[in-house]
């Protein structure tokens, strides 16, 4: 069987797409109407894991303060309280970072600034923070409201 047509040495492909940075690393964003891929955030999802834990550990009084328990795990008791306060996230915004479906705004160092006391509240925000395509520090801050574990 021969071929009618030659086949080109260099074949151009033009895919359309931008580069952000996210936790330090580079991503790359496809334009809007792409399918994209699911993607875990890791290190959203281990301080997930630890906060609910510590939470369990805490509740069966296995420990009794915040202070002896983070002197058991080697770390600092203002940074377990801090993950101890991802145990506040809504469900559905817990199961979409488990997912990998809770967008490129949705990190743990954005998260950790400090979430809205209501679950509705915090769910607006995330999907605000979605259809803007930028992160949840940028949609916090154009919103004034109570909030746990911000800083005034």
């Amino acid at each position: 069987m021969t071929r009618a047509t030659a086949v080109p040495e260099i074949v151009t492909l033009h895919v359309p797409f931008s580069v952000a940075k996210r936790g330090g690393r580079k991503e790359m964003h496809l334009p809007e109407g792409a399918a994209q891929a699911r993607r875990t955030d890791n290190s959203l999802v281990k301080a997930l894991a630890r906060a609910f834990r510590w939470k369990r550990l805490l509740e069966s009084g296995e420990f009794a303060t915040i202070a002896e328990l983070a002197q058991r795990e080697g770390i600092a008791p203002s940074y377990m309280t801090r993950i101890l306060r991802l145990t506040l996230i809504a469900p559905d915004i817990v199961e979409a970072i488990l997912d990998g479906t809770q967008g490129p705004g949705v990190t743990l160092a954005q998260i950790s600034e400090g979430l809205p006391v209501e679950w509705e509240e915090q769910s607006k925000l995330l999907s605000r923070a979605a259809q803007a395509d930028v992160g949840w520090a940028c949609v916090q801050q154009r919103r004034q409201s109570h909030s746990i574990g911000a800083r005034r």
